[in-house]
């Protein structure tokens, strides 16, 4: 195993070890709010869009705006332009307390417009059976529509969990705590690669297993 000490020199395997357990909290903390947040937005999204349970053309437009606008600032730009709202929130702007808020804000937009594209690959045919039911919009989303866009939801909530590891990594140039900042400050700055090569690796491997749990949820819930 000395070759092994010898390439990887420059790590300090108790800092990778904090640094990934940060990156997993600022992603369970993240994706948390973004879902209890992007899932009613996605609905209403939905539910107010064209032909829609509650067609409503002109909030939609204004939802619609908001959300675009959100989800076509680049994340480094938002980290920053988020700070003085970020340290009025958590009382810092550093850390995973300080990542959060961005992450959320960044997160949110792009969760819920993946949950209006689910849920409008609904057929519209199990809307129309529940409304000739005399079922309520509330029992409409919650019986129908939400159960059978569950595989759609949980797919959304895949791929938003990938984004926001990558976001997460990003979340280390203003010192947003994590893998992200590890390999900032010692792989980039440092120029010490074999730091840089173990952030990689641990980053593709959260990757992998978020990938192969939305997986298998979807493939189970799948009908």
């Amino acid at each position: 195993m000395q070759w092994f000490n010898d390439y990887f020199a420059n790590v300090q395997w108790h800092e990778i070890g904090a640094a990934t357990v940060d990156t997993l909290a600022m992603l369970g903390a993240s994706l948390s709010l973004t879902v209890i947040i992007g899932l009613p937005l996605g609905v209403v999204l939905f539910l107010m869009g064209p032909r829609q349970l509650l067609d409503s053309p002109k909030t939609y437009a204004a939802l619609s705006f908001a959300v675009n606008v959100l989800r076509s600032i680049p994340f480094v730009i938002l980290l920053i332009a988020m700070i003085p709202v970020t340290v009025l929130l958590t009382g810092t702007s550093f850390g995973v307390a300080g990542s959060v808020p961005s992450l959320v804000v960044a997160g949110t937009p792009f969760f819920a417009r993946l949950i209006e594209t689910a849920l409008r690959e609904v057929d519209r045919g199990i809307i129309e059976a529940s409304q000739a039911m005399g079922a309520t919009t509330r029992q409409i989303v919650f019986n129908a529509l939400l159960r059978e866009a569950l595989p759609g939801i949980l797919a959304a909530a895949t791929v938003t969990a990938i984004a926001l590891v990558s976001y997460t990594a990003l979340a280390g140039v203003v010192g947003g705590g994590g893998l992200g900042d590890l390999a900032i400050r010692y792989g980039y700055q440092r120029f010490q690669l074999d730091v840089m090569a173990i952030t990689i690796v641990l980053l593709l491997l959260i990757v992998q297993a978020l990938q192969s749990t939305g997986h298998r949820l979807v493939i189970r819930y799948s009908h």
